[in-house]
This record gives C-alpha cells, structure tokens and sequence, in this order.
C-alpha cells in the first residue's frame, strides 16, 4: 500500500513508518519538524527512515491547506494515519490556542484532503485523556466521555466527532485510537520516562505529581505500533446493530470505530521509578507533589474490542520496556 503518515518525525510516527517501509508499503512522511521539543531528536528519527528507499519526505504543516493538499494529489495515498498534534496535557493549559490550531483545524484539513482524495482508511490518534472526569476502571469506549480536564483531551474529543461527521456525511472509514502513555527508545522528552532519566543521571530531583499515586497503564512503543498496523490493515466499517435509542459510543451505523489501545496491566508510578532506578544502577530524589492541573489520578485500558476484531495482545512488561529506553538513551547520548 501507499501509507500517508502525518507526524512522521514523531515518536510513534517514526517507529510506525519504519515498520510499514520493512513490510514493503511505501510511506509517505508528513511532518514540520515544529520545535515544541529537541527538533535534533526528530531529525535522528527522521533519518532512519530517509535511508529507505520507499520513504517519501514530505515537509508540510497539517495547519496548511494548500500544500497539504498538494501532498496528497500527486501522492495518491490509499490510506493515512493522522499522529500529527499538538501533545501535552500541561502545555495545553499554558497555551490553548496551540491545540485549536494543529488538533482542530489541522486535523480537518486531513479529513477534507481524505474526503476529496478518495482514501479508504483514515486511522487517527485519540487519546486516553479524553476519560477526564471518569473513574470506572478500566475504561471502556463505550463509556460517555464528556467531561475533558485539559483543551488537549477536549480536542481530542473533538477528533472523535469530526470523524465521526465525515464517515457519516461521506461515506470516509475511520478509525480512532485512544493511545495510553506510550513509552520506549526515540520518545519524547516531555514525556516522564525522558524526564526521570536526564534528572536521575544528572543528580537532579525529579517531581513526582499526585505524592506517586498515580497509576498509567504503559504501553511499549513496540506494541502501540502493531496495534495501530493492525487496525489501519482493517478498514473500519458500520455497526448494523448500532441503535439510536441506545447508541454505543464506540461504533456507529456510518463505517467509524474506536478503541482503546494500551497494555492493560496498569503500574503504580513508584513502581515505575524504581525499575528504572534498577536500570540506571542509581536512586532517584525525588520532589513529592500535588495532582497537577488537567491530570487524572489513573489510566487502565480495557482493550477487549481490539483484541477481539484484531487479535491485539500487547506482551512488553514495563521491565523490558524501561530496560531497551535506557539502552538508547545512553548511546543516543553518550550518557
């Protein structure tokens, strides 16, 4: 197949189109290698795959609605995988307007490109955020999800809808997929497993929101990638048992889909902090502090609809997953 990948120098992103370049798709890259973090990290991501042949270099802002569609009329995707956005529960609260701009009119312009560009599959990253307020565990797509804490978890909700609109209007297969806390070599450094290393190593505090109560439900970037090939590789269809009087959040008449995709096996965030003290061979400081703003206390995936229409079985313990991130981050570094 030709894949369009948006966020192609992103951690999933990256890690994503590498694997659809090793089973033989050609992957066309969209990404505008944006400064929110270190833009030499997605340079070195970007670089694995430049070196494949069947990698197309693509430098376009999704906020951009002209050269998007340029992108997509001489490349004729067959399907696309949307994980271009502005990320970050905190950052959202301190700039708002960043997430209007990329996750609201940015993800509609790949809609409309989709639309008008007969693509067969658009999958899309949702997120676990958008539970916010809820507390029944484990989540379930199922469940209303009404109550965002954070703009980011609000337009990721708004992805959702928008979706959802285009399959019914146009007859455009969706598929959303709400990732839960994706960790491993290549992520991000806002991300708390990047964090805790670069402080732990560098004999610094590292803080530790909610007093260490929080529970994440991690998930290796490894398996978060065969999920999502997975789900791209089944293109979404309609539910004809779905009812208006009783409508299933998850499924729809229109061809439109959501799941859940994590490890299903929640840690508690001190246990997390000690393995990777255990990998690193040094103990961490660390500053105790209240839940932040826009957070939620826990995170647990209840993958039984993924795992069911694909088979989806995530196998990566934390262990391992920590021990291949400090692996890399040492010879990225030189730490």
């Amino acid at each position: 197949m030709k894949v369009l990948v948006t966020g192609s120098a992103g951690f999933i992103g990256s890690a994503l189109s590498l694997r659809l370049l090793e089973r033989g798709d050609t992957v066309i890259g969209v990404d505008n290698l944006n400064d929110y973090y270190d833009v030499r990290l997605k340079e070195a991501r970007l670089a694995r795959t430049q070196a494949h042949p069947a990698f197309k270099d693509q430098r376009v802002d999704i906020e951009d609605t002209g050269a998007l569609n340029r992108v997509f009329a001489e490349q004729r995707p067959d399907r696309v995988v949307n994980l271009a956005a502005q990320a970050g529960v905190r950052y959202s609260i301190e700039n708002p307007m960043a997430y209007v701009r990329t996750n609201l009119v940015g993800f509609a312009n790949v809609l409309e490109a989709c639309r008008h560009h007969g693509v067969e599959h658009l999958v899309y990253a949702s997120s676990s955020s958008v539970y916010g307020a809820n507390t029944e565990m484990p989540f379930s797509v199922h469940d209303n999800v009404d109550h965002p804490l954070s703009l980011y978890a609000a337009s990721k909700k708004a992805n959702e809808l928008m979706a959802h609109t285009y399959s019914h209007l146009y007859q455009l297969p969706t598929t959303g997929l709400r990732f839960f806390t994706v960790y491993g070599p290549w992520g991000r450094p806002d991300m708390a497993l990047f964090k805790f290393t670069r402080a732990i190593l560098a004999g610094e505090k590292i803080p530790v929101f909610n007093y260490g109560k929080h529970r994440r439900d991690f998930t290796y970037i490894d398996d978060i990638v065969e999920g999502v090939i997975r789900v791209l590789d089944r293109v979404a269809e309609g539910n004809p048992q779905w009812s208006g009087a009783a409508p299933d959040a998850a499924t729809s008449l229109a061809p439109y889909r959501l799941y859940n995709i994590g490890n299903n096996k929640p840690v508690e965030l001190m246990e997390y902090i000690q393995v990777l003290e255990d990998c690193l061979g040094k103990k961490a400081e660390m500053e105790l502090l209240p839940l932040q703003p826009g957070d939620v206390p826990d995170t647990y995936a209840d993958v039984e609809d993924l795992a069911r229409d694909t088979d989806y079985h995530p196998d990566t313990p934390v262990s391992e997953g920590i021990a291949r991130f400090v692996q890399w981050y040492r010879a990225f570094y030189g730490v």
